[in-house]
């Protein structure tokens, strides 16, 4: 428990610390709990567990199989498998009979809340502002206050939503974030039929244009950049990416050819769910049969560049290959990517920290950043390693294998296995 400053001074020391208590730091403390007597604290501003919950729309699909939960990979005999929740929540039969290909994005939310119950000193509803490093080893403060000391740092801080400069202008009720669309969907409900944009042509993007659909909205511009509105290779080969065998064969490579291959990989995992534009493009059928016209167009190949209120409209312009195009609309849904949230290191440490040119920390094949003056520390970053160890650290499909690497290396010690030996591509 954290002791209140006014009721006492004693800081509670751990042997580890996690910022975030998402699903790479859950299931990092899932495994640490089953491998070590030590103790493991994790902070999260959120108030509770989750993982995009303001994206949660029913219809919305998980990109991974319900066995990539938060321990199967290594320990498949773990309290805390996705199995042993259906099961001991009476949900197994039930999910099982409703036939889903994956399951639903809110299930998975529900399956972490029900984890998180089972892991001690989860405190949520609590902002890391600030991080050093001092006698005590780590500690972490939050509005002047000191949380805890620790021994090791664990940062799984997530991502957040990116708006482009070009949209920064706009009124809050005319132009937002797709976080926000549940909470904006009554007052825009006023006229159904005005034309609405998504911007942004990932998976944010695609369930934001089935939320309007699913609203009744007739009239959706939907806006990307790439010449399609692409689709994940979802084929064996493909997901062959997606294994331990893979991170290996990354880890041989010039950091200047493995950045080159991470990108060039991007059709794997980073972009839409084909059961998603399947549902789409049967949805806007659906909408053409009733309306005499599609409820939603689909302009691929749009850099939209600025949003400005003119006005009753919004006006987006944007550049195609080969010339500017503008479009008028009453409201935008912006779904334009996210970004690394900042580590909130204090200057000091900051300082000791190695830095790239994409401005993140520097990570090794362990996971653990690149500083100085460790004495014994380790810091470990989770989510933030995406152009070194692969498309794997971006997304949830190998966490208990990221999490098992981190503590094989924290306790200098083969805890869990992740031999990958039966991988039939020779990646060269």
């Amino acid at each position: 428990m954290i002791h209140d400053e006014n009721s006492s001074t004693q800081v509670p020391r751990f042997h580890t610390v996690g910022v975030g208590a998402g699903p790479a730091n859950l299931s990092l403390a899932a495994l640490f709990g089953s491998a070590t007597t030590e103790s493991i604290a994790l902070f999260d501003k959120q108030p509770g567990p989750g993982w995009h919950n303001t994206l949660l729309h029913s219809g919305v699909r998980m990109q991974t199989s319900w066995l990539k939960d938060l321990v199967s990979m290594v320990d498949p005999r773990h309290e805390l498998t996705f199995l042993n929740y259906l099961v001991t929540t009476g949900r197994m039969f039930a999910l099982l009979n409703a036939q889903f290909d994956v399951m639903p994005r809110i299930e998975y939310v529900n399956y972490l809340t029900w984890a998180a119950r089972h892991i001690p000193n989860i405190h949520y509803g609590v902002t890391v502002d600030s991080i050093s490093l001092g006698e005590q080893g780590f500690t972490v403060h939050s509005g002047g206050r000191e949380l805890a000391h620790a021994e090791h740092l664990v940062i799984g801080l997530g991502s957040r939503p990116v708006v482009p400069d070009g949209f920064a202008g706009l009124p809050a009720d005319r132009g937002f974030i797709a976080d926000h669309l549940t909470d904006r969907l009554d007052a825009m409900g006023a006229d159904r039929h005005a034309p609405v944009a998504v911007v942004g042509g990932g998976q944010t993007g695609i369930e934001a244009v089935m939320r309007l659909l699913a609203r009744g909205f007739t009239n959706i511009s939907w806006f990307g950049r790439r010449l399609w509105m692409e689709t994940i290779d979802d084929s064996p080969c493909a997901n062959d990416v997606y294994r331990p065998a893979h991170i290996e064969s990354l880890q041989k490579l010039s950091p200047e050819t493995r950045r080159s291959v991470i990108k060039r990989l991007d059709p794997t995992g980073d972009a839409l769910t084909p059961g998603a534009m399947r549902a789409l493009y049967q949805a806007n059928y659906d909408g053409l049969l009733d309306l005499g016209r599609y409820p939603v167009t689909l302009l691929p190949g749009r850099d939209v560049t600025s949003a400005a209120l003119e006005g009753a409209d919004v006006v987006l312009r944007c550049r195609t290959a080969e010339h500017e195009e503008e479009h008028r609309v009453r409201h935008v849904v912006i779904a334009t990517g996210r970004e690394n949230t900042p580590i909130p290191f204090d200057d000091d440490l900051r300082e000791r920290v190695d830095w790239g040119e994409d401005g993140e920390v520097i990570v090794e094949s362990d996971f653990s950043v690149r500083w100085k003056g460790m004495n014994g520390h380790q810091i470990y970053a989770l989510n933030r390693a995406r152009l070194s160890m692969g498309l794997t650290d971006a997304n949830l499909t190998l966490l208990p294998v990221r999490a098992a690497i981190v503590l094989n290396s924290m306790f200098k010690r083969e805890i869990f296995s992740v031999a990958d030996d039966l991988c039939p591509v020779n990646w060269g």
